[in-house]
């Protein structure tokens, strides 16, 4: 008995660290951020470094500035989730209410857990020589790269994602309620939108937020088809460039000021993303 209590307090005490490592990890992921970006904001200030479109590397002439990476991050987020949800909702219906337990909608569900595994390269490769071509046959594009090329790939990315979030709480509604429903009259359509939507609405808003969260910080993807260029995007098939393309493309060659408001835009992209994925959070704990 004594022995089987020690060995009880030892893994207590075992999980207890791996919890506690969890938030070193991220107590010190962030206080290296804050370090390694504090010479960009003591050099441009906080809020001028956000709201200046400058980038100039010019050795004696450096400034710069996160305003042109923040506006392509959140245009091409937004508009991929506006691309997302006529395709991503479908589907969660099919396999979450329609065909739930059927073959067919665990067939879906095994692909679309397929798709959301693949590498986010790999969509990029896809997306160069099939959604690229289309944009430049199309006559929207010279060369195929921009915010569309790059925010309808990013959509087809994140549809896996949302959609099996909310098929998820689409079939956790009590069949109890639906049943009520049909006995009352009501046909299939009637009982999504008067029993599904507002019983399983905040999940699925919630799927959608998260799936927003995980497009804030896509890197390889938006990095091949995006164009690169440092400007603020003046139109849906303008070229431009995310805070994750920006990093992931000039890091390696960076140093003093340029090194440090990279780190910089990297930590506006963490908390960015943390809030989001809070909110998120937040949301799910509230429907269950």
């Amino acid at each position: 008995m004594i022995r089987t209590a020690a060995r009880d307090r030892i893994f207590k005490g075992l999980l207890l660290a791996a919890a506690a490592a969890i938030i070193l990890i991220c107590g010190g992921m962030f206080y290296s951020l804050i370090s390694g970006a504090a010479p960009a904001f003591d050099h441009f200030g906080f809020f001028r470094f956000i709201a200046s479109s400058d980038w100039n590397p010019k050795t004696g002439s450096e400034s710069y500035g996160a305003l042109p990476f923040i506006a392509g991050t959140v245009l091409t987020s937004l508009l991929a989730m506006l691309f997302c949800l006529p395709l991503s909702l479908p589907v969660a219906l099919f396999t979450g209410e329609y065909f739930r337990g059927r073959r067919i909608a665990k067939i879906i569900g095994t692909v679309i857990d397929l798709l959301a595994g693949i590498p986010s390269i790999v969509y990029g490769l896809w997306g160069f020589y099939v959604i690229r071509p289309v944009i430049v046959d199309l006559g929207l594009s010279s060369q195929g790269f921009g915010i569309l090329t790059a925010s309808v790939v990013l959509a087809i990315m994140v549809i896996p994602y949302a959609a099996s979030l909310s098929s998820e709480f689409i079939s956790m509604v009590s069949r109890e309620l639906k049943e009520g429903a049909y006995s009352l009259g009501g046909t299939r359509l009637d009982v999504i939108r008067r029993v599904v939507f507002p019983v399983a609405g905040s999940g699925i808003f919630a799927s959608y937020v998260l799936a927003l969260g995980r497009a804030l910080g896509e890197t390889m993807a938006v990095t091949m088809l995006i164009g690169n260029t440092n400007l603020i995007p003046t139109g849906l098939t303008a070229t431009g460039n995310t805070m994750a393309s920006v990093i992931a493309n000039q890091f390696g060659e960076a140093d003093g000021l340029k090194l440090s408001s990279l780190v910089a835009i990297g930590l506006l992209l963490f908390i960015i993303t943390a809030v989001i994925n809070l909110i998120g959070r937040l949301i799910l704990r509230k429907f269950r």
